[in-house]
């Protein structure tokens, strides 16, 4: 992949205003039109682009300025990079090492058992397989069905943390959250509510017949004592 130039516009305006570089010279560096260059100049163009110089971000010498000033036929050379960026990869299936391939059925059976609300799409993203995998294993017709276990992708190295978490969270977005199940506590506000129970009043027949029983105890104590005189 060929060198290019980071900020073009920017390292144009700084080139125009610090150097004696001619406009064929700069356009063709950073490429753009030479009338785009002479706009730049004549203030037309980039207003309020901060000049970017070029040496400090080590995308051009001092020496290749110089050299440049003193040839106006000479063309600029864009300098090797001291640290090169990797380029982005593109989006398709994770790769999975050979060494892992065959763990990889184990954790497609984990993934579809603890996670049951991922889509084929994303355990795919995850461990790197395809849709006809995964319904195989889900339907138990895969052809090594009766060996499976199901295993953790993170644990086998398969999937980091992030990503399963990040999936996962994907997948539970607009779902409703499980209701709870069993015996639960009431909630704060509930229970903030709740008066204490007030004792019962005590009912009128009840203390009748209490007056009645102690009148009935009197009674017999009184007989007892008239029999103890006889």
């Amino acid at each position: 992949m060929a060198n290019t130039l980071l900020m073009p516009k920017a390292t144009a305006v700084w080139l125009v205003d610090n150097t004696a570089l001619s406009f064929d010279q700069i356009a063709q560096f950073c490429s753009l039109h030479p009338l785009e260059v002479k706009a730049i100049a004549d203030g037309e163009s980039a207003q309020g682009i901060k000049g970017m110089d070029p040496v400090i971000t080590g995308q051009l010498t001092r020496e290749e300025i110089a050299r440049g000033e003193k040839d106006g036929d000479y063309r600029l050379k864009l300098s090797e990079p001291k640290v090169r960026v990797p380029e982005s990869k593109r989006k398709g299936p994770r790769y999975t090492p050979l060494s892992k391939r065959q763990d990889r059925p184990n954790a497609i059976l984990w993934l579809v058992r603890n996670h049951p609300e991922l889509k084929d799409a994303q355990i795919s993203r995850l461990v790197g397989t395809t849709k006809s995998t995964i319904e195989q294993i889900r339907e138990r017709k895969h052809w090594n069905a009766a060996n499976l276990v199901p295993m953790d992708p993170v644990t086998l190295g398969l999937a980091s943390q992030i990503d399963l978490d990040l999936e996962v969270q994907r997948a539970s977005r607009g779902r409703e959250a499980p209701q709870p199940t069993g015996d639960t506590l009431l909630p704060a506000a509930l229970t903030e509510r709740l008066t204490p129970e007030q004792p019962k009043p005590r009912d009128e027949d009840e203390e009748l017949d209490a007056n009645a029983v102690f009148a009935k105890l009197s009674a017999l104590k009184s007989k007892d004592e008239d029999a103890d005189e006889e």
